[in-house]
């Protein structure tokens, strides 16, 4: 399935039913009186966060959903039945932007969300509603409301709660694909992976987090070199990004701790946010490099990257160093998910002493 995380699409809730004209009509009744009734209610557009997808690919294709509109009312005190309303199911993380205001409707970050986008309009009254003492046969009735419309830019983020940042052809597809059950495209040529993939590194019963892989990011993605920064909105709600960086690059002549500094500051013109975000620095392909050289080496691109946090030596291909880093994120989540968490008041009177 193609990848999309950006759609526009217009919505339009169900316009409401008109009031109807009628009076009573039996035989001896002379006077019966009015008994038309109220339009009915338009559908609505909800929104509805679907776990089980994961792009807006359906949305690229059908850009116009309307709800029904209300049926209008009857005689007989028979009022009009609501339209029905409908509902777009969209993958977890996605955004939904009026495009004309610039006001964010909904973000949908828990499976099953239902938000409403569009209202429908009310239904009109009947003549029914008009009768008083002094007006007993009236002829007055109100057309249905319209519903709302609108053209919004649906706009996904993926939820994960780490991020893999680097190069391409630095190994973060074969990472993923080495410490969780994704599965990425693995190749020897750079921009292999076109779309984010998310994966579950599980580290022992009920404990395990997710891990997003984004396409490789090169100098100048600002100005749209390689895949630009499309991706990077990606990144924005992880917890942690691990930066990848080729320890024995094909080239030669190709400096890693250049690549490194160049791809840190493309993160920081992208979003100064995401550049803020704790990022531990993930050494890989180890086993390209001779055992007598790898201290060497690793010391020399930390000195030279200036860098302060946590180090990782790897080699996703041979899972070398993989248990340790995966270890290591799953404590600091752990600890970041317990530091969020606000203090529980206890009733003293309930406190063992």
């Amino acid at each position: 399935m193609k990848f999309v995380d950006e759609a526009e699409i217009d919505i339009a809730a169900g316009d409401g039913g008109n009031g109807c004209v009628s009076f009573r009509h039996e035989k001896y009744k002379e006077f019966g009186g009015p008994n038309g009734g109220d339009g009915g209610r338009g559908g609505h557009v909800f929104a509805v966060a679907d776990p089980s997808l994961n792009t807006l690919v359906d949305f690229r294709y059908a850009r116009r959903h309307e709800a029904k509109r209300g049926q209008h009312g009857m005689g007989s005190d028979m009022f009009g039945a609501a339209g029905d309303d409908i509902e777009l199911r969209m993958p977890v993380g996605t955004i939904v932007t009026d495009t004309e205001t610039g006001q964010v409707l909904c973000e949908l970050l828990a499976p099953g969300e239902r938000v409403m986008l569009a209202k429908g309009g009310d239904g009109g009254f009947g003549n029914m509603r008009f009768k008083s003492a002094i007006n007993r046969a009236p002829r007055q009735r109100t057309p249905g409301h319209p519903g709302d419309r609108r053209h919004v830019k649906l706009e996904l983020k993926v939820l994960a709660d780490v991020g893999l940042l680097g190069m391409p052809n630095a190994g973060k597809s074969t990472l993923i694909s080495a410490i969780s059950n994704a599965r990425p495209k693995i190749a020897d040529y750079p921009f292999t992976t076109l779309h984010p993939n998310l994966g579950v590194v599980r580290v022992g019963p009920s404990q395990s987090f997710v891990v997003a892989d984004v396409p490789g990011l090169i100098e100048g993605a600002s100005e749209g070199a390689g895949l630009g920064h499309q991706f990077l909105r990606h990144l924005q709600r992880t917890r942690l990004l691990l930066h990848l960086v080729d320890m024995a690059p094909f080239d030669e002549a190709v400096d890693p701790v250049a690549q490194a500094k160049a791809i840190v500051a493309e993160l920081k013109k992208f979003d100064v946010q995401l550049y803020a975000k704790p990022r531990w620095l993930v050494l890989n392909k180890l086993d390209m490099v001779p055992a007598d050289e790898r201290a060497t080496r690793v010391k020399d691109i930390v000195r030279r990257l200036r860098y302060k946090g946590p180090v990782f030596e790897i080699s996703a291909l041979t899972h070398e160093g993989c248990e340790p880093l995966t270890q290591a994120v799953y404590q600091h989540l752990r600890q970041q998910q317990d530091e969020a968490l606000p203090p529980v008041d206890v009733d003293p009177r309930f406190v063992e002493r």
